[in-house]
């Protein structure tokens, strides 16, 4: 991967794992789908006037409507409300190293769009594995009200996997300024209804409003960018492994300002999801190289003496 490629992985390892502090904190005070169209509305009016001003918009939403709509669908529409509604009753932690499975869904559903290379045994382990530590998390939740929450999540997980794909194979020749300035657009368009029936009586306190509009600038304007920019430039599967840093990054804020317990559940489902999602992957075993057939030809010199070329 170039220099580049490394420099927006670092960064999206970072900003995508601070979001489920942020969410927690709006969500305890706000309805999940205004928080929703908050983050997806600051978004859409921070970069909606760079992507008109870029020209050509309204000829992209023509030529690629269809991904576009899915990519919005899969990505942002469903998954953000999923996540955020689960975090009414999950822990930031729990919700980020949930989500950390979403490279080893990415493998997965990478081969249903045509991906033929090999897994091969370490990428089984892998995926075995992070399924494992998934149910190390989810398993002690089962039985209470927190059942339905997990489902969210995992819902989350299986968008937050396809959505990639649609982008690297349907969405490549369009700017990722313009797509992100679409899709937030069209989200918080979808969103406004709800929003406003569940608008708040009275202004919340600080703390969440600066939630909301660390949601709305950094992790979703600028991260989104970011996110596209390293899909073009490392593939959809690498570019999911940011979240091998996300749960991390989650774990350490949730404990650091909001008191969230690290059990010893916690920690054996983040060693087992992340050398999971390590093992599915990686790279599967290289073709042997064979010699092509005329590269063992003999050929005859205008001499008679005969030479390999």
């Amino acid at each position: 991967m170039t220099a580049r490629g490394w420099f927006l992985f670092s960064l999206m390892g970072v900003v995508w794992g601070v979001p489920y502090l942020m969410i927690k904190v709006a969500v305890d005070t706000l309805s999940p789908s205004m928080v929703v169209f908050t983050r997806c509305a600051l978004g859409a009016a921070l970069l909606l006037p760079f992507a008109l001003r870029q020209g050509g918009l309204t000829r992209t939403v023509r030529n690629h409507w269809r991904p576009l709509l899915a990519f919005a669908c899969i990505e942002i529409i469903g998954p953000w409300w999923t996540l955020t509604d689960a975090e009414r009753h999950l822990s930031s932690s729990t919700a980020g190293l949930l989500i950390a499975g979403v490279p080893i869904a990415g493998v997965v559903f990478a081969r249903f769009f045509g991906d033929t290379e090999r897994l091969g045994v370490r990428r089984v382990t892998g995926l075995a594995l992070g399924l494992g530590g998934v149910a190390v998390l989810t398993i002690p939740h089962l039985t209470g009200g927190d059942a339905r929450s997990l489902g969210e999540v995992l819902l989350t997980v299986l968008g937050y996997a396809i959505a990639p794909l649609i982008a690297a194979r349907r969405l490549k020749e369009v700017p990722s300024l313009q797509l992100t300035a679409f899709c937030l657009t069209l989200a918080a368009l979808v969103y406004s209804p709800a929003a406003a029936l569940t608008w708040p009586s009275s202004v919340p306190a600080p703390e969440v409003l600066a939630a909301l509009a660390g949601l709305g600038v950094l992790c979703t304007a600028i991260a989104f960018v970011a996110f596209l920019e390293l899909i073009k430039e490392a593939g959809p599967t690498r570019a999911t492994v940011i979240t091998y840093v996300n749960p991390a990054v989650a774990v350490a804020a949730g404990a650091l300002f909001l008191d969230e317990r690290l059990t010893p559940g916690i920690i054996a489902a983040f060693t087992l999801i992340l050398a999971g999602s390590v093992l599915a992957t990686a790279a599967g075993p290289r073709p042997r190289s064979r010699p092509v057939p005329w590269s063992t030809r003999q050929t005859s010199r205008a001499d008679g003496r005969v030479e390999s070329p």
